[in-house]
């Protein structure tokens, strides 16, 4: 019998325990260590949002894209050579894919290596883009690739792809002062 009644204690313990409400919560952000040794964060917008801005002398690149979109695949080789050329100056370029995170392991990580992407990548899971996209910039519809140029000066956005490495390098030799 008190065998009986110790293992209907642990049940009703275990159960109890189980559906506990605590009242921590768990920070949105997660961040997804994979063994290629590529740390994956993924942000929802008000976690995103401050790497949208900056009071120091570097200049940032901030690239909208996914895998599933043909001109921002086809642009990524000139982002790879900018960021090659330039990775020790005062410069820093942030990826943000729009791909769902669930697919990190088997399409992302992949997509990654096999293009060569060196610069840090993050995800975008925020469902409310008619909310973020209009913080961002109010002319932006929304559309794939997306790129923004800043420094503590100015900023410049572009809502099309660019078409070679001499393209980017203008556009933030021209847009930034």
């Amino acid at each position: 019998m008190f065998k009986i009644h110790s293992v209907i204690f642990l049940i009703g313990l275990t159960l109890i325990s189980a559906c506990k409400n605590t009242k921590t919560k768990e920070p949105a952000t997660t961040t997804v260590s994979t063994t290629s040794k590529k740390n994956i964060k993924v942000y929802n917008y008000d976690e995103l949002e401050p790497l949208l801005q900056t009071q120091s002398d570097t200049t940032y690149i901030i690239n909208f894209w996914a895998t599933w979109c043909a001109p921002c695949v086809k642009e990524l080789p000139h982002f790879n050579a900018y960021y090659e050329k330039h990775k020790n100056e005062k410069m820093k370029m942030i990826m943000v894919s729009m791909d769902d995170p669930k697919e990190i392991e088997t399409r992302i990580l992949p997509f990654i290596k096999k293009k060569k992407i060196q610069q840090e990548v993050v995800i975008l899971d925020d469902p409310d883009a008619n909310t973020w996209i209009d913080k961002i910039d109010p002319h932006w519809s929304g559309a794939l690739p997306f790129t923004i140029l800043f420094n503590k000066n100015s900023a410049s956005y572009f809502e099309k792809p660019f078409s070679s490495t001499e393209a980017l390098e203008n556009a933030i030799k021209n847009n930034l002062h």
